[in-house]
């Protein structure tokens, strides 16, 4: 398996989005925004649409060469214009999720209309072909994986305290707006990582379901990014494996191995997890010391 190229970029590209998927949905997860990224894979959609429209008004081969890069492009923007919408209160943050989950359906059904294609050309999109990543998509995944883990990783203390309370960041003298608008942005650009992978559909339970194993097990925020990557990287490379063997759908697979992770997990919690915050009074000092250096 591992001597076929196109395995050999798939392995790479599933590596790199089962690390950076769950980074982002730590974040998420704990600032109760687990549907944002299904809102911003919808907003993809459409991008993948006008990545096929310019692709061909340009004459380009293939004419989705320039899919994954206006899936960027409108995710970012749809995610910025969801946290402006949402931090100046003008409507709730599920309604505002509700605009991008429709809008993004619609606008990319459309677009991809006029640009002589059918709704059957975004099926991949929908739920993931990694079967078709091309040497562009492998280094497109590479780049924004290095900024989500990046971003991710190397700015952890202040995000932490951003997403575990954001009065307190803004009291720390932290830009809690700028910080806002990065954690959307690198949502939406873990988003377009992953869309190869899982699809935009199902991208959301490859950044949620690892986290809510991990979190099982996990005594801190950072054990629990720490364990949601190990999932991410495992449930990514095993479901990969089986769809090499099994016609099946690399996407669907990924994340129903994730669940059923999950399920098992909370079974055998009573076995696995370590002692209780209440049994040990040092647990979570890691965060703690992450809160003390923010202030």
């Amino acid at each position: 398996m591992v001597g076929s190229p196109l395995m050999q970029r798939a392995l790479l590209v599933a590596v790199l989005v089962g690390v950076a998927a769950p980074v982002m949905g730590t974040y998420l997860v704990q600032r109760r925004l687990a549907l944002l990224g299904d809102g911003i894979g919808h907003v993809a959609l459409t991008g993948v649409a006008m990545g096929w429209l310019v692709g061909g008004a340009l004459g380009l081969t293939p004419l989705d060469a320039l899919a994954v890069p206006g899936a960027v492009v409108a995710s970012i923007v749809g995610a910025v214009l969801i946290e402006v919408v949402r931090a100046r209160g003008k409507t709730s943050g599920d309604v505002a999720l509700a605009l991008l989950f429709y809008g993004g359906i619609a606008g990319g059904v459309l677009l991809i209309g006029l640009a002589g294609g059918t709704s059957a050309n975004l099926t991949g999109y929908l739920f993931g072909s990694i079967s078709t990543v091309s040497t562009l998509d492998v280094w497109l995944t590479v780049g924004l994986a290095v900024v989500v883990l990046g971003a991710g990783i190397g700015l952890r203390p202040a995000l932490f305290a951003l997403c575990h309370d954001e009065e307190f960041a803004r009291a720390a003298g932290l830009p809690v707006r700028l910080l806002n608008v990065l954690v959307a942005v690198m949502a939406a650009l873990t988003v377009s990582v992953s869309m190869r992978v899982v699809g935009v559909l199902l991208v959301s339970a490859l950044m949620v379901v690892p986290v809510a194993t991990s979190q099982l097990l996990a005594r801190s925020f950072t054990a629990t990014m720490r364990g949601a990557m190990a999932v991410g990287v495992v449930v990514c490379v095993v479901g990969l494996t089986i769809t090499y063997f099994v016609p099946l759908s690399p996407g669907a697979t990924i994340v129903v191995l994730a669940i059923a992770l999950y399920a098992v997990t909370s079974v055998l919690r009573p076995v696995l997890a370590r002692p209780s915050r209440r049994d040990d009074p040092h647990l979570d000092v890691e965060d703690d010391v992450q809160v003390q250096e923010v202030a």
